[in-house]
């Protein structure tokens, strides 16, 4: 394992804890301002660390208390000042509304190396589907 692929691990579970935590101000500290977020809930893309932030405070508010998230499967590439990760979360916790609930999601993400800083300027997260239950995300009119 490199130097970068290091601090890139030591990074993405720097964010993994501020997520964990709810601690928006950290978490934001992990991205670019140019960031590219792209998501599984509408707008579906989020651009600018001020759409993120929102985006974040919006996940967060879901949750009565901490979130739980497990890294699994962690894939890192890097360069001298680019870094590319994918993984799988396991994303679970208490609804607001009571519901014990857990959910993978896949994560792809694209860092930076500024002034000795890694940011991520692209994040894309996705949702597993079965294809046998496709017809319960696409209508048939469709």
């Amino acid at each position: 394992m490199t130097t970068n692929d290091s601090e890139i691990r030591a990074f993405l579970e720097s964010r993994v804890d501020a997520c964990q935590k709810k601690d928006i101000d950290r978490l934001m500290s992990h991205y670019s301002s140019d960031i590219v977020y792209y998501d599984v809930v509408p707008p579906l893309q989020f651009a600018g660390a001020d759409e993120v932030r929102g985006n974040f405070v919006r996940w967060f508010n879901e949750y009565d208390g901490p979130i739980g998230l497990e890294t699994h499967d962690l894939t890192i590439a890097t360069s001298a000042d680019v870094a590319f990760a994918h993984m799988l979360h396991l994303d679970s916790g208490t609804r607001k509304n009571g519901l014990q609930t857990a959910i993978w999601v896949r994560s792809t993400v694209c860092c930076r190396r500024s002034d000795d800083k890694w940011l991520i300027t692209h994040e894309h997260i996705s949702v597993p589907i079965n294809p046998q239950n496709l017809q319960a995300w696409f209508p048939p009119e469709m």
